[in-house]
């Protein structure tokens, strides 16, 4: 899914975070954000690989302890970076048995504990866009945001709405016309953001040629 970084549409993300987040049913944090999964145990010292979900890997720690959802706080001593992945070292988890036990967890932190006051007016935290609601200048509504993408040609809105296959939409200035994170909406130009032709009278609509000699 979705990256938690700061973004701008059409922008270029110049934040720390990134963003794969997945937001889940959490005894501890109330809007919990996805910051990394722990891999395989590194050596014989507790040491472990972490898939790390911050533009900077070695930030992972940047923004206080990490949950698992099953209550438990992870505390970052030390990380460095290795091919792929970082190296992270916990507080209290000293061997490779210790070590071995964490894999597959994943890492959160509470949504609260990402800089707000970082952002500029036209920033956004990734994790605030997923769920928002995408409606075009008609009224008509395209879905609910599930993700947030970049394929190396720039940022992609994931819209997913009941019965519909996802569809991706440029996370651009054109294509997004408004974000209102109080509203829960984005008001999108749906000829910009690919999802009908100019001039169509709707999704799926088709007009004929007309027959010879007709209109002249």
């Amino acid at each position: 899914m979705p990256p938690v970084f700061v973004c701008r549409p059409g922008g270029k993300r110049r934040k720390r975070l990134r963003e794969n987040t997945r937001n889940r049913t959490m005894a501890k944090l109330e809007n919990p954000v996805l910051m990394g999964t722990v891999g395989a145990a590194q050596g014989l010292r507790g040491e472990v690989r972490v898939k790390s979900y911050t533009i900077d890997p070695t930030a992972i720690g940047d923004y206080g302890h990490l949950h698992s959802e099953d209550g438990r706080s992870f505390e970052v001593l030390e990380v460095r970076e290795a091919k792929n992945v970082v190296v992270v070292r916990f507080r209290g988890v000293n061997d490779r048995n210790a070590a071995e036990a964490l894999n597959g967890i994943d890492l959160y932190i509470e949504r609260d504990n990402l800089p707000d006051e970082e952002l500029d007016e036209d920033e956004f935290f990734y994790a605030d866009l997923e769920g928002l609601e995408a409606v075009d200048t008609t009224g008509r509504i395209h879905g609910k945001v599930t993700g947030i993408f970049d394929f190396g040609a720039g940022d992609l809105l994931e819209l997913k709405g009941p019965g519909k296959r996802p569809v991706l939409i440029p996370f651009s200035e054109a294509a997004v016309l408004e974000i209102d994170l109080e509203g829960g909406r984005l008001l999108i130009d749906a000829v910009a953001a690919g999802l009908e032709d100019e001039g169509n009278d709707g999704p799926g609509s088709r007009r004929r040629r007309p027959p010879q000699g007709e209109g002249e």
